[in-house]
């Protein structure tokens, strides 16, 4: 099995520097900057796999468990023809603090496969899929790597993995996965829970910042999951949803653009193309708009030295993963943009992925009210930790959420000892 030291790929990269600028300010000693700078797990295998037209081809299969020192892995599966191992690997790595901050007894986890499900038919989906699992049928589980969705794989995808890895086995293992459908084992709250995270500790920096949610304009940047229902959840608490995107194009209306009716509009169509509840701008012009919070939920560096100056918004809360890149970053703190970092505002599909888990072992599902409850109570607790640090180290809330995640791995690494 090869191992890989991480390798900056992609917006991921990004993520490694901002470990490497936390370790130095904690004094992380070289051995353990060693041990938390390498996966403990990477697995590489075929898939072959006969198409409906009968013809055959083989795909490569990946899954990497980066660390176990706080419990199984966890991370999501992702079906994409251009999926590496050092892509697998680095999303594995940022999943190890991601899961740390909110206080997770989970590990980082990441893996794909190399199709392009766009091209794939419902019964070829499922082959792949089942395939895949019982590859790892030896190495996952409720106890050692707990996937998800991710990037072109949905809650069926869930769904027949946890099926073959329960035939597998011989008993039904709903735990194995989280994401699931509703009616065999997933939990209620999940699909909105990143949005809603989002929503949540945006409201409560607002209050920090005096900005008053009554009438806040608020900028949107994707209009899938993630930024929808973040855009109901603000419109909910008294927000002026000023501006909204896809990838049409983007839509502003000074008044307030109706997001239930852009949201019904969306699913009718597909996408936001053709809307007519906003002025049509570019994504560009969206992400300079003259706004009280900024909501990143699209792609990765959205935000770069080239425009980070023009951004006008007081506060920036990335829904998405990596949408600032850290030359941005730090622009946005020599301007004094308040910045609420990924590794944080986007926690709350992982911190619902954990209800899941949890209610499938205990056999006992709770309402939507009290997942709703619980995770904001997480949330805002870690959040206030993560303003403690910033404030005590006079340093950005992102530098502080990965001061706090690897010291927290760091602390149970060390309590169980390195093995050897």
């Amino acid at each position: 099995m090869a191992v890989t030291a991480v390798r900056e790929v992609s917006v991921f990269g990004d993520g490694i520097a901002y470990f490497n600028e936390a370790a130095a300010l904690l004094e992380l000693d070289p051995g353990m900057r060693a041990i938390l700078t390498h996966p403990s797990r990477q697995i590489i295998f075929s898939i072959p796999f006969q198409r409906d037209s009968g013809e055959f081809e083989v795909f490569t299969g990946y899954r990497v468990q980066y660390n176990f020192a706080r419990g199984p892995a966890k991370g999501g599966i992702r079906f994409h023809p251009g999926v590496t191992l050092d892509e697998v690997t680095a999303l594995a790595f940022w999943m190890t603090w991601k899961c740390a901050v909110v206080d997770l007894p989970f590990g980082g986890g990441k893996g794909g496969v190399t199709c392009d499900p766009t091209t794939l038919s419902m019964n070829e989906l499922e082959r792949i899929t089942r395939r895949y699992a019982a590859e790892l049928v030896e190495v996952v589980g409720p106890d050692k790597d707990v996937p998800a969705p991710d990037v072109g794989t949905t809650p069926q995808t869930m769904a027949w993995f946890m099926d073959t890895y329960s035939m597998h086995i011989r008993q039904n293992v709903a735990g194995v996965v989280t994401g699931k459908p509703l009616e065999i084992g997933g939990s209620r709250g999940r699909v909105e829970a990143t949005g809603r995270g989002v929503t949540i500790c945006a409201m409560d920096q607002m209050s920090h910042l005096g900005i008053d949610p009554k009438g806040a304009r608020v900028v949107i940047q994707g209009f899938g999951n993630v930024g929808m229902y973040a855009a109901k959840l603000f419109e909910e608490r008294g927000c002026n949803v000023v501006g909204i995107s896809d990838v049409t194009g983007a839509y502003y209306n000074g008044a307030g653009i109706n997001v239930n009716g852009a949201e019904e509009y969306a699913k009718k169509n597909h996408n936001l193309g053709g809307f007519t509840g906003g002025d049509r701008i570019t994504n560009a012009e969206l992400l300079e708009t003259d706004c009280d919070v900024l909501v990143p939920a699209a792609l990765e560096k959205q935000l770069t030295t080239e425009n980070a100056r023009r951004v006008r918004a007081k506060l920036l809360v990335e829904g998405a993963n990596g949408p600032t890149t850290p030359e941005a970053d730090r622009i946005f703190q020599e301007m004094g943009v308040c910045v609420i970092p990924d590794i944080m505002a986007n926690a709350g599909g992982v911190t619902v992925s954990y209800f899941e888990w949890v209610q499938d072992r205990a056999g006992y599902f709770w309402k939507e009210a009290e997942v709703n409850a619980r995770l904001e109570e997480n949330l805002l607790e870690n959040f206030a930790e993560i303003r403690r640090i910033a404030q005590l180290h006079n340093v950005a809330f992102r530098t502080a959420a990965y001061m706090i995640a690897i010291e927290r791995v760091v602390t149970s690494l060390k309590l169980r000892g390195v093995y050897a």
